[in-house]
């Protein structure tokens, strides 16, 4: 099992910066994603600013979130 997003930070450029359960922190980027219905709403920086924990992942007010899997392994 992958570990879990136990902190997120939103930063500038729709990065994320994210500290896992194993203590690595790592920066994950939300760009390629904006392109997709359900985090089109997260192109407003307010909107992409509510960002927050849930459960395994990260996940945002209007219900977009990122597989656990993909967060860890697409993070740098």
């Amino acid at each position: 099992m992958k570990p879990k997003a136990i902190d997120v930070k939103p930063l500038k450029n729709y990065m994320l910066e994210i500290i896992f359960s194993n203590g690595e922190k790592k920066k994950f980027d939300v760009n390629p994603y904006l392109k997709f219905k359900p985090f089109e709403q997260l192109k407003d920086e307010r909107e992409f600013k509510k960002v927050k924990i849930a459960g395994l992942s990260i996940e945002w007010e209007n219900g977009a979130d990122i597989c656990p899997d993909e967060l860890y392994n697409n993070s740098k």
